[in-house]
């Protein structure tokens, strides 16, 4: 069983580098002109960026197996 101090902590490195991931810096160095797929960058990096944030906090929260 993860101790739920340690939970804790994972949740909240999660949040600071989501809040990392979607700042204005990050943001404007993919904000050029191009495409992947046919998908504009940002939206790209966008979508990567929250979908990855979501793995993450699932792989968090979720229990090992036997709980």
């Amino acid at each position: 069983m993860i101790p739920d101090r340690l939970r804790s902590a994972r949740l909240v490195a999660l949040f600071l580098l989501g809040a990392l991931g979607f700042n204005a810096p990050p943001l404007a160095g993919v904000s050029l002109p191009g495409t992947v797929l046919g998908l504009p960058l940002p939206y790209v990096y966008l979508f990567t960026v929250w979908a990855l944030l979501i793995l993450a906090i699932a792989l968090a929260v979720r229990p090992k197996r036997g709980e």
